[in-house]
């Protein structure tokens, strides 16, 4: 695909639950060149580690990459559109497999299928950095709790993949804008050293990497920012021109909205400086930028641009730090605020007696106090119904199902007219908390494993 003037680049998950529809429709009608499935967030990977652990049966893939492979590589396989996603997780390999047999499965042979190794430095951390960065504090300070430790890497291996002649490029870790940028390294022939270029693909990539951000999701405020057909919104698609320009747009008829506003509050979401966007690929300055609507549906990005990439990768480290114990139950009607109030007193003295340790504990009322908790306004009004939850941070599971325990005993030990929620087996969670380091990014030595269906 070298030295094309323009490619569609089409999103096709924003995250690792996101809905599989509207990735079907863009992919069956999308008319694309590459179709991008982003499926991490921070503590993914560290999920991933710490559910391997427990169930050894795991593979270690995103949970929905068969699913969703099934559903849209007959429209991609059928038009030529190439798929990249980092739904390898902490086994792209296994990923990469699995895709394979798919693709047989479906009658297609003969589709080359690379994953990219080589994020996972659980073994190596601590020969190669020193210091967590949120807090200063000596990175062996982390070395009881670790689960796991995964560079977030650039779009170097996805495009030494796709020039080998990958049709589906499966990764680990791999940051969020470079899974789009590297379709457009691939496409014109980049250099990694014309860094406007490289920040204005990044930027392009940082718009599609939320899904249907972009397109009206998470943007709806009825009577404020409304909303075409929300139930029905459309994943995002770039048109991107040689030149780094970048029309943003989506597939015709379905939900959703793209104009100036739906843009520029994806450009600026999880941004701290706008000027200073730092990516494993480049430092982006989106203050520079032009968005402009040049149709229904049609926003033109232009004029992002960057600084040499860091010398430096970041990497998230998973670590076990306790348990959670969580809880909930109701009150309706007449007197149900006082009903709430006496249940948190009741609980509050129950778990003192049966000496709950918690580094901390939550009592919040749904729809009163949950969110703002201190700052919530005084209410003007009884609420018709409350919903109690109850919550503690415990330094082992024994002390967390402490929670689960006293909840059950407001059955028929509590008030007046308690409903209790069911099931009753996923009260009790491990915490996995996520914190960062720095490496040099020559430590990181990256390989490609090739299979075909």
């Amino acid at each position: 695909m070298r030295n094309k003037t323009s490619v569609r680049i089409g999103c096709g998950s924003g995250w690792w639950r996101d809905r599989i529809e509207p990735a079907v429709v863009s992919a069956k009608l999308g008319q694309l060149d590459f179709l991008c499935f982003e499926t991490m967030a921070e503590a993914t990977v560290s999920f991933a580690q710490a559910r391997k652990r427990a169930d050894p049966g795991f593979a270690g893939y995103e949970t929905l990459l068969e699913e969703r492979m099934r559903r849209v590589l007959p429209h991609c396989l059928a038009q030529g559109t190439r798929i990249v996603t980092n739904g390898g997780w902490i086994h792209p390999v296994a990923a990469a497999e699995a895709t394979a047999r798919i693709c047989a499965e479906l009658g297609h042979r003969n589709v080359r299928i690379t994953a990219v190794v080589g994020d996972d430095l659980t073994q190596r951390i601590f020969a190669l950095a020193d210091t967590v960065m949120e807090s200063g504090a000596a990175l062996e300070t982390l070395r009881p709790g670790l689960i796991s430790a995964e560079a977030y890497a650039g779009a170097d291996g996805i495009v030494q993949a796709l020039d080998e002649g990958a049709q589906i490029v499966i990764t680990g870790r791999v940051a969020d804008p470079s899974l789009f940028l590297a379709p457009m390294i691939h496409a014109f022939g980049w250099s990694p050293h014309d860094v406007d270029l490289i920040a204005q693909g990044s930027a392009i990539g940082h718009l599609l990497e939320c899904g249907a951000q972009v397109t009206g999701g998470y943007f709806s405020d009825p009577g404020f920012k409304d909303v075409p057909d929300p139930w029905n919104l459309g994943l995002p698609i770039a048109e991107v021109s040689a030149n780094g320009d970048a029309v943003i747009t989506k597939v015709q008829g379905t939900g959703g909205r793209v104009d100036a506003r739906t843009v520029k509050e994806q450009m600026f979401y999880e941004v701290h400086d706008p000027s200073l966007y730092l990516t494993p690929d480049v430092v982006v300055n989106f203050l520079t930028a032009r968005v402009e609507e040049i149709g229904e549906d049609r926003v033109r990005f232009s004029g992002a641009t960057g600084r040499a990439r860091p010398r430096t990768l970041k990497v998230s480290m998973g670590c076990k730090e306790g348990f959670i114990g969580e809880d909930w139950f109701f009150y309706a009607g007449p007197g149900a605020m006082a009903r709430a109030e006496l249940a948190k007193r009741m609980l509050e003295e129950r778990f003192r007696m049966v000496g709950l340790e918690a580094q901390e504990l939550r009592i919040d009322y749904l729809g009163v106090n949950a969110v703002h908790r201190e700052a919530s306004p005084p209410m003007d009004h009884e609420p018709y119904e409350v919903a109690v939850r109850v919550c503690a941070r415990t330094r082992t599971r024994e002390m967390a199902e402490k929670i689960g325990g006293e909840v059950d005993g407001m059955a028929v030990s509590g008030i007046a007219a308690t409903g209790k929620r069911l099931p009753f087996n996923d009260r009790t969670r491990e915490v996995i908390g996520v914190w960062s380091t720095l490496v040099d990014r020559d430590a990181i030595d990256f390989r490609l494993e090739t299979i075909e269906s």
